[in-house]
């Protein structure tokens, strides 16, 4: 028996393999295991060589594993390229109609099964995908009742005669693995799961909850990889609600009408990636100049240009922060987790519109696309704060326009509605005095200035760096963001074992950063080890930048498309250690 063990599934893009993990990985969710899933796949529409990978554990788990113990293949290429994953003992179970081979020297067991042949008779080869499940869960031990129950879920809407071909294929891969191996493998056996029922989603469908839940109630986007699923999950689920999602021709149209709805005074916000970003930057720019709130979820890729749009990086830091035309106010957090993906949602509208500025929501490609358990979500933690918000302006005077970017104590002004009794005022993008009015005055232009930033002197975001210190003077401190969080815990755990004390802050306000929630950290390590997936080191350099550790900063970085594994973590450190530098 095993806590942990690791599956994928790999073929050519088209085959099913979806539909696969997703049904394996439902069973094993319902049966209360932890799971953690990321997905390789091809730009491509169909063809291509694409993979799904699954972590699986009997407690919990943020990151994919470095090795590899159960391999289910649907062509030759998937062994080539995936084989040297395999641990000692792994096993290889390969659709027996391309007649699989295994590299000499790989040391692992290879069982053929009849995949298409066994969907060929049960009526068409479409159906190997559940072949192959009833396989997989036979090698792991699993009860196969609740893969059938998922199947019939699954495909329930098509008629009983297709649930009962599926849940056959499913019956007959389960046998065949059975008799072949002589039941179920004691190494590969899994220890039970607690049976607790846990959310199992992407951080895209999180954010798009969060986004429900705090009330958004208009998207308008361009669809775009790895953003499209949270506007596809709002198509799905905003309509229930009161609210509409819009395609737009392009990045351009979705951010402006994204700034007019909030203008209007109803919650809206988009979502899109690197090359999206780019194209909204003017627009950013103007809900900074006329203070309207708008929140933006930029999914990072590999990049630059189309770059590679299904593959890990996260190398938009640097456009996020710094990206806009002229100066302005605006925040930029990042989760680490699809349950602060889900509570970040809330918090971005609520920081949007209480500091009347650009949100930008900083996630990457596996945060993003990768499926994972999640606690179950808390919503009386939910809190809708609208800001200045004024429902019923004082009477004017005649002649008189609202004071819509008043000089305020804090900087922020009261906001209303357009066509609200006594709230008329001007809006444009140029530089205006108080009422809205076009204004070049020297003295206004710098008291304007001042007013916009000062509305982020005192700005308050739940736990701005999330920190796990329990050494007062470490050798390491890992400082990272995004995904990269529980790979790092993970290299940590070994370096522990080694002697080597580690602390770990993660970044979760990029912008302003959090320099003094930081520093206290930053001075107390022997070194800092910064992980990222990009070339330049994009965090690094904010951290070099705001702490004054310069020497003591040292980049672990990745950027083959891939998120990174624990032991390549481990391993760049343990260097670190054997150099001289702790």
């Amino acid at each position: 028996m095993t806590r942990e063990l690791s599956w994928k599934i790999g073929g050519q893009q088209g085959e099913g393999l979806e539909s696969t993990d997703r049904i394996f990985s439902t069973a094993l969710n319902r049966l209360g295991y932890y799971l953690y899933g990321y997905r390789h796949f091809s730009s491509r529409i169909k063809g291509g060589h694409t993979n799904n990978k699954i972590r699986i554990s009997t407690s919990p788990i943020r990151s994919i594993s470095d090795d590899l113990d159960i391999l289910v293949a649907f062509d030759q290429e998937t062994i080539d390229l995936n084989a040297a994953e395999l641990r000692e003992g792994g096993i290889i179970i390969a659709d027996a109609k391309f007649e699989p081979k295994v590299s000499d020297g790989a040391d692992a067991r290879l069982i053929a099964v009849p995949f298409t042949a066994i969907a060929e008779q049960l009526g068409t080869s479409l159906m190997k995908n559940m072949v192959a499940t009833g396989a997989s869960v036979a090698l792991l031990g699993l009860p196969v009742d609740v893969v059938k129950q998922v199947v019939e879920e699954e495909f329930g809407r098509k008629g009983s005669a297709v649930v009962v071909k599926n849940v056959e294929a499913v019956d007959q891969g389960y046998q065949f693995v059975l008799n072949e191996v002589g039941g179920p493998l004691a190494h590969f056996q899994l220890d039970a799961g607690d049976g607790h029922q846990r959310l199992f989603m992407i951080g895209n469908d999180a954010i798009g909850l969060g986004a429900i839940a705090a009330g958004c109630r208009f998207m308008p986007a361009y669809p775009i990889t790895p953003a499209s699923e949270i506007m596809e999950y709002l198509i799905k689920h905003l309509p229930k609600f009161g609210g509409t999602v819009i395609q737009t021709e392009d990045e351009i149209a979705a951010v402006t009408m994204a700034i007019g709805a909030n203008y209007g005074g109803v919650r809206a916000m988009t979502a899109s990636a690197g090359p999206g970003l780019s194209l909204m930057t003017e627009a950013i720019g103007l809900a900074g100049m006329t203070e309207t709130p708008v929140v933006i979820v930029d999914t990072q890729r590999g990049g630059p240009s189309t770059g590679l749009p299904t593959k890990q990086e996260q190398s938009d830091l640097n456009a996020m922060v710094y990206g806009t035309h002229g100066e302005i106010p605006k925040i930029v957090i990042a989760p680490s987790t699809v349950e602060e993906c889900f509570y970040d949602t809330i918090e971005a509208f609520n920081l949007a519109e209480k500091y009347q500025c650009p949100v930008i929501l900083m996630t990457d490609l596996q945060l993003s696309l990768g499926k994972q358990t999640a606690e179950n979500l808390d919503y009386e933690q939910i809190r809708i704060e609208r800001g200045k918000w004024v429902r019923e302006p004082e009477p004017l005077e005649p002649g008189e326009l609202f004071a819509r970017y008043q000089f305020t104590e804090d900087g922020i002004s009261p906001r209303v509605a357009p066509g609200t009794q006594h709230g008329i005022h001007h809006v444009t993008g140029v530089e205006h005095d108080q009422e809205g009015r076009p204004s070049e005055s020297p003295a206004n232009r710098k008291a304007m200035m001042e007013k916009r930033f000062k509305k982020l002197e005192n700005l308050q975001v739940t736990n701005p760096i999330k920190v796990d210190a329990p050494h007062e003077k470490p050798d390491v401190l890992f400082i990272g963001m995004g995904s990269t969080g529980g790979t790092i815990d993970e290299a940590r755990t070994r370096l522990e074992r080694m002697s080597v004390t580690t602390n770990h802050a993660t970044i979760r306000l990029v912008h302003p950063f959090p320099a003094e929630e930081l520093k206290a950290y930053a001075e107390q390590a022997k070194i800092i080890a910064v992980v990222e997936n990009n070339y330049t080191g994009q965090l690094a350099a904010q951290v070099r930048l705001h702490t004054m550790q310069a020497e003591k900063i040292h980049s672990i970085l990745k950027y083959d498309g891939n998120p990174f594994l624990p032991s390549e973590i481990f391993n760049k450190t343990k260097e670190l250690c054997e150099r001289g530098d702790i």
